[in-house]
């Protein structure tokens, strides 16, 4: 099966690349959010991917 969203390194940290849609979807990561991706990619419950998001986004700072 092949994955949907993957991370993918771009100058200055990470991006996530949504293969169905051909394009980036959310921010740079500064961190790989391999949790983020595996969440995105096993279709978690929005309040989980909402709490993944904002811990990604928290690093970042």
């Amino acid at each position: 099966m092949k994955r949907r969203y993957v991370a993918r390194g771009v100058p200055g940290g990470y991006r996530i690349w949504d293969s169905k849609a051909a394009r980036w979807w959310g921010d740079l990561y500064e961190l790989c959010p391999d949790d983020l991706v595996v969440g995105l990619n096993r279709r978690v419950g929005h309040g989980e991917l909402t709490a993944l998001l904002k811990r990604y986004r928290a690093l970042k700072r």
